[in-house]
């Protein structure tokens, strides 16, 4: 799976749903990382990560003892700025959770504290997702022209403003943003905890929001309360540019003044009927070309722990200096700026135009 001289050594927080995400995925990785600790404060967290076989510390001196590579903070955004800030103070490597801050005040706080040098990444994998990954080397490669719209509908906020800007590659402009949102009943059978044996419909809000981004580029965000994993709501993801437009899968481009194709991106998965290699995904390619390969192969990972294994990954490297960070925080702050900006246009009723902050001047990682 990879040429690392070492597994990567990660140390994290307990407490949480994503934490105990994160740990039982890292569990499925033994070669590629090492969990050297975790933290928790609570006799449940402990008793999860001690249930687990890890190393469970109740502080931070007894955490970094072990020399990670990589603190990933799973706390709620709340009080995830005070233990990075502790954290870096003892300088460690942090990866935080999505998003950084929860407010705006607490997120400019953040960053006066922090600053362009602190060394901190977040966990923001949408665009790690092998669809949307492959989708991005689409329009990386040029084959829709200039992008100047996106339109999504899978996921909400911060995460959806992700995809939306790094497609859109808008970097830190400001925004006009604009929210409406309505009620409507929608059953909701399937929630974290599994099936509720419930078909009655309950009220779900649905949001729409448009951002323009000047220069002719804007988006649209659509998403409705339990989306993320009801499976009575499809995800949808449209990038339109200067010679062609992407819909989810399919693409269609003018590739000279009298002709337009159409593609799809195909995924290539094994296991399926006769074929004995395992269920896994093997790669994704348009017109007999890969655009995405699983880095993972063996692993039976799905394309949520194949996003967030390469985040996990990658912030590793980043942390040892041998690669450019995943997620910076400049662009997690702006990306959860743009999602705040929802919310202040549903309660004021009318546009929000974005500020020019003290990030957007931060260099990349």
């Amino acid at each position: 799976m990879t040429d690392r001289a070492r597994p990567a050594r990660l140390a994290l927080t307990a407490g949480g749903f994503r934490a105990g995400l994160h740990l039982d995925l890292l569990r499925r990785l033994p070669d590629l990382v090492e969990v050297t600790g975790v933290l928790a404060r609570s006799d449940a967290a402990a008793a999860a990560a001690a249930h687990r076989g890890l190393p469970v510390h109740r502080d931070l001196d007894g955490l970094l003892a072990a020399a990670p590579d990589l603190v990933v903070v799973s706390v709620p955004a709340a009080t995830a700025p005070g233990l990075v800030r502790e954290l870096l103070a003892r300088g460690a490597a942090v990866l935080t959770e999505t998003p950084p801050a929860a407010d705006l005040d607490a997120l400019r706080a953040l960053w006066d504290a922090t600053g362009a040098g602190a060394r901190v990444q977040v966990a923001e994998q949408y665009l790690l997702s092998p669809h949307n990954a492959a989708r991005a080397e689409v329009t990386r490669r040029g084959l829709l022209g200039e992008p100047t719209s996106v339109q999504v509908s899978s996921t909400q906020l911060h995460h959806a403003t992700s995809v939306l800007r790094g497609l859109l590659g808008v970097g830190f402009r400001p925004a006009r943003v604009v929210a409406t949102a309505t009620t409507a009943p929608l059953a909701d059978p399937i929630t974290r905890a599994g099936w509720t044996g419930s078909t009655e419909p309950r009220p779900q809000v649905t949001t729409v929001a448009t951002f323009d981004f000047g220069d002719g580029r804007s988006a649209l965000y659509d998403f409705t309360e339990t989306q993320t994993r009801n499976p009575l709501r499809t995800r949808r993801l449209v990038v339109r540019g200067s010679a062609g437009e992407l819909v989810d899968d399919r693409l269609v481009r003018l590739t000279d003044p009298t002709t337009v194709l159409t593609s799809t991106i195909e995924r290539r998965q094994t296991g399926l009927h006769q074929d004995l290699q395992g269920f896994d995904l093997d790669h994704l390619s348009l017109d007999g070309e890969v655009l995405f390969r699983n880095p993972f192969p063996g692993a039976r990972l799905s394309d949520e722990e194949i996003a967030v294994a390469t985040l996990l990954l990658r912030a590793a490297a980043w942390a040892r200096g041998e690669a450019p960070g995943p997620y910076p925080l400049a662009e997690a702050a702006q990306d959860q700026l743009l999602g705040l900006a929802i919310g202040a246009s549903l309660a004021s009723g009318g546009p929000v135009l974005t500020s020019t902050e003290a990030w957007a001047g931060a260099p990349a990682d």
